[in-house]
């Protein structure tokens, strides 16, 4: 394992964490690129930015259950973890939003550049979100 790459992303997360979204960004390059789970993709740190904007006005969530793996170059990473949330208010298209609580399991794939984020590609089960905010 690369132990900068590790620490790269133990900050990107923690940055999550505390919702610092100044030190979150920091760790992306300009021209990042975000694959959304079960959408599409977006590139730059300003649609990156728009994205988490709107996530954090509709869910609050903490990344738990770290585990993170890297190959030797540190350029690639993966990470599993799991997702503690509440739904806040309603997001287009999603059920509706009475302040539920969900745990999730989840993972991201990584990109790394010159020690920053360059891609980060997240898998969770929609589905199985909406089962545990719907019932």
């Amino acid at each position: 394992m690369n132990q900068e790459t590790v620490q790269l992303l133990t900050d990107y997360y923690a940055a999550f964490n505390r919702q610092d979204m100044d030190a979150f960004l920091a760790l992306l390059t300009d021209d990042v690129i975000h694959d959304i789970n079960q959408s599409g993709r977006e590139v730059g740190k300003q649609a990156f930015s728009q994205f988490m904007d709107r996530m954090n006005a509709h869910y609050r969530e903490e990344i738990v259950n770290i585990s993170i793996t890297t190959n030797q170059t540190g350029d690639r990473a993966a990470v599993e973890f799991t997702v503690l949330g509440e739904y806040l208010s309603t997001d287009e298209g999603l059920p509706e939003a009475v302040g539920q609580k969900y745990n999730l399991p989840a993972g991201a794939f990584f990109t790394i550049r010159d020690g920053q984020v360059a891609r980060v590609t997240n898998y969770y089960n929609l589905e199985d979100w909406i089962a545990q905010v719907s019932g």
